[in-house]
């Protein structure tokens, strides 16, 4: 009768350790889906290739596929610098273009540029604080390469290196954060023509501060900072010569080069508009934009976007102007930009 109780004794504690062996009697969801992530993306029409599938490389070089981004809200340490600066984000910054002129012709491959600030300012001026090293700047682009930041109207600005032939060059005021100013007046351009200048087709063009206008599959010049990040530029043949200044034009922003540590938790898409509105501001007109070849999503109203979910290395990032039709606005190239960024997180 002992022999038999024990048996059945021991038969129950092996049940009941198995029972306690298993992590579902514990934990529903053990590392997995709570309810606020969305399912995996299937392929749809416009987005890669039948063959691509959630995680795989949408690009040589690429890290892991960019699915998983998700737009959010600005981020809580731009909202605190925000906070800091007063009245300066009300403000309505106009640019001036004093050199060079629209329709100007220069001599030389080193192209002097100098701006005027107006507007209601607010307190708002351009100048870097030399202990963080941001600060209200100017964006300038030469054709369509990614900007450089200038930051102190009250010192020359040269571009170096300059090629022959027509060209343009773009500006707009910007945050510390790079976020760009949006009232009319801000953005302004002009055409130039380089005739006899001597620049080098096969280097980049640089600023007279060591900022790098161009530089991947290039060889740098002498006046190149050799630690500059490449930042994936290339040394794009100029179609200025086809940019109308009267037609719907966007002209791409961010995101730009490397982003480390906390700035890489949210990243930001910002453009600048002219000559065209977008559907959510009462217009015809759509952005698209896409990251490493995966769905293209809309931007309805002129804003930033800020995506959250980049995984650590290289990405390519894709911004559009699109007609009512869905078609790519033209003009001269400049409406489709795509940029190769690195996260190091």
């Amino acid at each position: 009768m002992k022999l038999t109780k024990l048996l059945i004794l021991l038969a129950a504690f092996g049940i009941f350790s198995a029972c306690s062996d298993n992590p579902q009697t514990h934990q529903i969801n053990p590392g997995g889906y709570t309810g606020e992530n969305k399912a995996p993306h299937q392929n749809s029409p416009g987005h890669g290739s039948a063959g691509e599938k959630s995680g795989e490389h949408s690009a040589e070089g690429h890290s892991e596929s960019s699915e998983g981004l998700k737009e959010v809200s600005r981020p809580q340490m731009i909202a605190e610098q925000m906070k800091s600066r007063g009245e300066q984000d009300n403000a309505a910054p106009s640019v001036k273009v004093v050199e060079p002129q629209n329709g100007a012709t220069v001599s030389s491959s080193t192209v002097k540029v100098r701006l005027e600030l107006g507007g209601d300012l607010k307190g708002y001026k351009p100048m870097k604080d030399m202990t963080s090293g941001m600060g209200n700047h100017i964006h300038v682009i030469l054709d369509n390469q990614p900007y450089e930041a200038y930051y102190n109207l009250e010192q020359e600005f040269e571009l170096r290196n300059v090629v022959d032939g027509e060209h343009t060059l773009r500006f707009f005021p910007s945050r510390p954060w790079h976020e760009s100013y949006k009232n009319a007046g801000a953005f302004q351009m002009v055409k130039f023509t380089v005739k006899n200048g001597g620049g080098d087709p096969g280097r980049p063009a640089t600023t007279n501060s060591n900022q790098m206008m161009s530089s991947a599959g290039t060889k740098p010049s002498s006046n190149v900072n050799p630690t500059a990040s490449p930042e994936g530029k290339t040394m794009e043949t100029s179609t200025a010569g086809a940019v109308d200044l009267a037609k719907p034009l966007l002209t791409y922003s961010r995101p730009k080069g490397e982003y480390k540590g906390a700035e890489a938790e949210a990243i930001m898409i910002d453009f600048w508009l002219s000559n065209a509105r977008l559907v959510g501001d009462g217009g015809e007109y759509h952005v698209r934009y896409s990251v490493d070849g995966n769905e293209a999503k809309m931007i309805d109203k002129w804003q930033p976007v800020w995506l959250q979910g980049f995984a650590e290395g290289k990405h390519s990032v894709k911004v559009e102007l699109i007609d009512k039709n869905g078609n790519l606005v033209d003009n001269g190239g400049y409406n489709s930009t795509t940029r190769e960024i690195t996260v190091a997180k």
